[in-house]
């Protein structure tokens, strides 16, 4: 009798040992390093932290995945433009289209990046990036990765250094946007098509074809007419205009990551000058043939077009 009460006194124990085992075991808290975690837990990501709470992707970046996140950290926003102020004037479903076009739903590391020039993806948004894999790294869109393959539990992450811009238009569409510094090109462009002798087919192809423009900015336009002791655009022959023009549009997409030191083939004929480290503070420019020894600095890259990419010109080149 004595060992039979023993017996069930000593399962009594186990089993309260084991059922208290499992309790410390079922309280304690599950660690995890989803691309939320990792954004939460990295100070130099609060900006990206701030859009994707706002946005409403916390919880679907905590997801089972996989994704892969181009992600800006502060700096790389700072470069874009971007501070927690934008973040705080912009709408939850602005913010997420912006982060989603950093986001695809599969996971890429950068090994598994394509190589050669700008293979183009889909974005969990339902839009086009376009990546490419070289000796100097990864690109998308022309910007470098900084840091490739931060581990997270349901994809990975790729630290940009300037965040993406999302096209909202055409080329035409893009240079005609408010605060673009292009009001002279785009004068420039109408003109061209629609004036007598001009090509009235420039603004349908600038608006369809895949293209790469090297777009003189307004300072770079009022520039010329000094030199042609001009005082208006409508005062340059069509002919010269359209001719100048057409000097200034490459064929397909040609971001800052494809361009080379050397000569660069315009679409309409003739080469401009390429070098990557000539310009202001060390930066890339283009000349024309009919530009001398006067550099133009590409001082804006890489603006993203729904037909093509924009690089901003401090000076009009010519043939």
């Amino acid at each position: 009798m004595k060992t039979t009460i023993n017996k069930i006194l000593l399962a009594a124990v186990t089993g309260s040992i084991i059922s208290l085992s499992s309790c410390k075991k079922d309280d304690a808290p599950v660690v995890t390093n989803t691309i939320t975690d990792v954004v939460v837990n990295a100070a130099s990501f609060s900006v990206l932290e701030e859009a994707v709470v706002k946005a409403n992707l916390a919880t679907t970046l905590s997801g089972a995945g996989p994704f892969t996140v181009f992600a800006p950290d502060n700096a790389a926003f700072a470069a874009a433009g971007i501070s927690s102020a934008t973040v705080a004037a912009l709408s939850p479903t602005q913010l997420s289209d912006l982060l989603l076009y950093h986001t695809l739903g599969s996971k890429i590391l950068a090994a598994g990046v394509p190589a050669g020039p700008n293979a183009k993806v889909i974005t969990a948004g339902g839009d086009s990036v376009f990546v490419t894999r070289n000796a100097s790294g990864v690109y998308v869109n022309g910007i470098k990765v900084a840091v490739a393959d931060i581990a997270a539990d349901n994809g990975v992450i790729h630290q940009l250094s300037k965040a993406l811009n999302k096209p909202s238009g055409n080329i035409v569409a893009t240079a005609q946007a408010a605060g673009s510094g292009l009001d002279s090109l785009v004068k420039a462009i109408v003109r061209a098509n629609n004036a007598p002798g001009g090509d009235p087919t420039l603004i349908a192809t600038l608006s369809s074809a895949t293209l790469t423009v090297f777009a003189p900015s307004n300072a770079a336009f009022t520039q010329l007419l000094g030199a042609l002791t001009l005082t208006d655009i409508n005062n340059i022959p069509v002919p010269t205009l359209l001719a100048v023009l057409r000097y200034h549009v490459v064929g397909g997409r040609a971001f800052s990551s494809d361009l080379a030191n050397g000569n660069l083939a315009m679409l309409a004929g003739g080469n401009t000058t390429i070098n990557l480290t000539n310009g202001v503070g060390g930066g890339p420019t283009i000349k024309g043939n009919g530009n001398g020894a006067n550099l133009s600095n590409i001082v804006g890259t890489n603006v993203m077009c729904r037909n093509g990419v924009v690089h901003v010109i401090d000076r009009v080149l010519l043939p």
